[in-house]
């Protein structure tokens, strides 16, 4: 939102089913092709469309290919990590890691042993040996046996701050990875920022997602220690079984202006790192940005429906664009009115955030609610803003520079927290996370 909020125009979402006479969820594109699930409808048409879909919410991303899964089960392994242009999933638990290791080995060990679990999980499985040893705590904490996976995606990345002097990486750091600059709205809080290793993990079930993060903290015992960590969620597929753009706490609809995911040529411009561009390693990987986002909610709750539209640039209802009728009519920012007046306000969030249309990101953001301030006697409630990109540095930077200086959102948010990491190419069967840098 704000400075990422203009991510709040636009976050990851589905679009509505066109040519099959009304709009279709996953879970019936999924009955239609005979493999059973739940989650959110993608625009399908046709039975082309219907596999499409289908291959989707399995784990197949255009050309790429990840470990077979059948029903709510999204494969751990393939060309690229799942969880970036995965169709996002219900909840989410965001965890940020900080080495405690000056051992690089050390540090391998954890990635194998995170590699081995987050395979498992992602079956649905437990993990380690089912016969434990009484005599030994379990291998796995056991609060999601009996579970499905509940296409449960496990994202991985890396900050700044292990390129330092500890294990010997400094040469290999990115230039795309570099320390974001203070922006306009910023009031951010260590407990809420940075951190060495960070790891996205979305499931449809927030007990399943607790799972993850819980066994990857514990595998990480001696090595690594959590630093923050933050929940979030957007409405359910249950509570919304047409599958429209997901609102986010301020009533609008987030994520309309999201790149096509299923346009390989796009996400490679906009999501996937190349080896050319400078850093082998993380050629199929991606830079993911994560900002906590507080919004004043009580002050929101008193601004008119007149100046909600004007701050945003999009009416609340429909979700189009000021001038427009629909969700998704193109945005134009230079259409004027009888009067010769700008119908989107130049300082409204959809005129910065889209500028000249020419440089985009992947937003994958929830809203999230960690309860009541008990300073202010105020909502503690707002956005997880997370989003992909090749390059930090000539994308969400320079957005998130003009939005910190003029975007009129400003008004109601407050930046609390930041985080950049590089999340690693996806994993080979037989690899581990990070393989290709360590």
């Amino acid at each position: 939102m704000g400075k990422d909020t203009k991510h709040a125009d636009e976050t990851h979402s589905g679009k509505e089913g066109q040519g099959l006479g009304k709009p279709v969820s996953r879970r019936d594109v999924l009955r239609m092709a005979g493999i059973g699930g739940a989650g959110l409808i993608l625009g399908a048409t046709g039975v082309g469309g219907i596999m499409k879909a289908a291959g989707e919410v399995l784990g197949t991303r255009g050309s790429d290919k990840v470990e077979a899964a059948t029903g709510d089960m999204i494969g751990f392994y393939g060309k690229h990590q799942a969880g970036i242009t995965t169709p996002s999933q219900n909840h989410i638990l965001f965890a940020a890691f900080d080495v405690t290791s000056t051992n690089a080995g050390n540090v391998k060990k954890m990635l194998k042993a995170w590699t081995a679990a987050a395979a498992a999980m992602a079956k649905g499985e437990m993990i380690g040996d089912v016969n434990d040893n009484g005599n030994l705590p379990p291998s796995d904490t056991g609060e999601a046996a009996g579970l499905l996976s509940s296409r449960l995606t496990m994202t991985f990345g890396i900050g700044p701050s292990m390129f330092d002097s500890r294990f010997g990486l400094a040469a290999k750091r990115p230039a795309a990875l570099a320390d974001l600059p203070a922006f306009g709205g910023d009031e951010l809080r260590e407990e809420w920022s940075g951190g060495d290793i960070g790891v996205q993990v979305c499931a449809d079930d927030m007990q399943v997602a607790f799972h993850a993060i819980r066994n990857f903290a514990r595998i990480a015992r001696g090595t690594a220690v959590l630093r923050w960590t933050q929940e979030g969620f957007q409405r359910s597929g249950a509570a919304d079984p047409a599958g429209a753009t997901p609102r986010n706490l301020m009533g609008f609809k987030d994520g309309t202006g999201n790149p096509d995911t299923n346009d390989g040529e796009e996400m490679n411009r906009v999501v996937w790192a190349s080896g050319s561009d400078g850093a082998p390693w993380m050629d199929g990987g991606s830079y993911m940005v994560v900002r906590r986002i507080r919004i004043r909610v009580e002050v929101w709750d008193r601004s008119t429906l007149q100046d909600q539209e004007a701050t945003f640039g999009r009416h609340r209802h429909s979700g189009a664009p000021l001038g427009g009728k629909n969700e998704f009519d193109q945005v134009d920012v230079n259409r004027k009115d009888a009067n010769g007046k700008l119908m989107m306000p130049a300082t409204s969030h959809v005129s910065i955030a889209r500028g000249d249309g020419t440089v985009k990101i992947l937003r994958r953001s929830y809203s999230y609610s960690s309860g009541m301030d008990n300073r202010t006697g105020q909502l503690d409630a707002g956005l997880l803003f997370i989003c992909y990109n090749r390059d930090t540095r000539k994308q969400f930077t320079p957005i998130q520079t003009k939005m910190g200086q003029s975007d009129k959102l400003n008004e109601y948010i407050v930046h609390t927290g930041s985080a950049i990491f590089a999340c690693f190419p996806g994993v080979k069967e037989g690899g581990y996370i990070g393989d290709t840098l360590f």
